[in-house]
């Protein structure tokens, strides 16, 4: 059985557009060699994307509502991130993982 090349799928814009998240992906992997540098690197991009530290919310008393975005950091070393949505938790989240050992 003879596959086809999956770069057949794709037109011109489509592969500009692969090479640019490669590029992005590799300037990641080149700059953040450990799980230290990831998560401060994550945190920067967090911040710019209107995250704030839930220390900082928590520390304040205030009260998350819909549409919140917080994070969250242990010892530099991991981070979770979290964009309250409209319905109750109840109804249920989604959750996206990754290692930060194994971008």
């Amino acid at each position: 059985m003879e596959r086809k090349n999956a770069w057949l799928k794709y037109d011109e814009e489509g592969r500009t557009s692969v090479f640019e998240f490669c590029e992005k992906y590799r300037q990641f992997l080149s700059q953040c060699k450990t799980e230290r540098e990831c998560v401060s690197r994550v945190i920067e991009d967090a911040k710019a994307a209107g995250y704030e530290d839930l220390r900082e919310v928590i520390a304040q008393d205030r009260k998350l509502k819909s549409g919140d975005k917080v994070y969250s950091a242990i010892m530099g070393k991991s981070i979770a991130l979290f964009h309250l949505g409209e319905r109750p938790l109840e109804e249920g989240m989604n959750i996206v993982g990754a290692h930060i050992d194994s971008p």
